[in-house]
């Protein structure tokens, strides 16, 4: 099991970066939902290439389509709502809001594979959600510019978030982490082509940036989110992801000079306070 968090916590870290370097390709001039593209398309290239690699890529077309059709979904909405929100709200309202998700893993989890919610599980999403509100209602991390539609768009982005869980549990037994994501990525980056414009006209520092968030913050993460999933139960995972918006939190601040009031902080520090909660967990679940 504690290979499990490790791989989790790994993940995290590598999504924690996802608010600060959006910002340096969006201040070089590329569109939120252009970031998004890139960043879906970049990391679709390499579990594509991982796929082909490993034997990855012979699945069933019907199977291929339903990867595609979740991934406009799971990764078209899912990674648009989030460039949206860390262009209206803020790189570290963005990654906090996201962490709305453990409320519906529970539930889904709950639903479709019969996972027990523990009083411990459940406390430990009870302080995360109010780590979670304290930082929306502190007025998030880009002070005098509260907007209704980043905090809509950071929300959105958790529910879409929360439905990775379950739709990757139901398949991991059957494709790898890389067939999975290859298509559903696909798909994602279908739904983003037709969401606004792509250019390739970008300086190549701006392209670097693009390339290290799509490696790092989808293709690395996921893989590690992957081999995670295959240690521990979903909710675990789920809120052990929590530690993703407090580094996220701390890159903003130390290269954008984001920052929360008191109970902005208060929030992050209870976030934290969940994940230690859960992985010192000794019932096996």
């Amino acid at each position: 099991m504690l290979n499990g968090y490790l791989w989790i916590l790994l993940a995290a870290l590598l999504w924690s970066l996802l608010g600060a370097v959006s910002k340096i390709c969006q201040f070089a001039g590329v569109l939120p939902l252009e970031t998004a593209f890139w960043r879906a398309a970049i990391g679709c290239a390499f579990f594509l290439a991982h796929a082909a690699v490993t034997g990855g890529l012979c699945i069933r077309l019907k199977h291929i389509l339903i990867f595609m059709l979740f991934g406009a979904w799971g990764i078209g909405v899912f990674f648009g709502a989030m460039q949206m929100a860390i262009k209206l709200s803020g790189g570290a309202t963005a990654v906090v809001l996201l962490y709305t998700a453990p409320v519906w893993v529970a539930v889904f989890s709950r639903c479709m594979f019969g996972e027990r919610i523990t009083k411990r599980k459940a406390l430990a999403v009870g302080i995360a959600l109010c780590g979670t509100a304290l930082v929306c209602f502190s007025g998030g991390s880009l002070p005098g510019q509260a907007s209704l539609t980043g905090i809509a768009c950071g929300l959105l982005a958790g529910l879409c978030y929360a439905t990775h869980y379950p739709f990757y549990r139901w398949w991991q037994s059957r494709y790898s982490t890389a067939s999975i994501y290859g298509f559903m990525l696909l798909g994602g980056v279908a739904a983003l082509g037709l969401g606004g414009p792509v250019t390739v006209n970008h300086a190549p520092s701006t392209w670097g940036w693009l390339f290290a968030l799509g490696l790092l913050t989808c293709y690395l993460a996921y893989i590690c989110y992957g081999l995670g999933l295959k240690r521990i139960s979903l909710v675990r995972a789920a809120v052990t992801c929590h530690l993703e918006p407090v580094l996220g939190t701390l890159w903003v601040w130390l290269f954008w000079n984001e920052s929360f009031s008191a109970a902005g902080w208060l929030g992050g520090a209870l976030v934290l306070g969940a994940v230690l909660l859960l992985t010192t967990d000794k019932t096996g679940e």
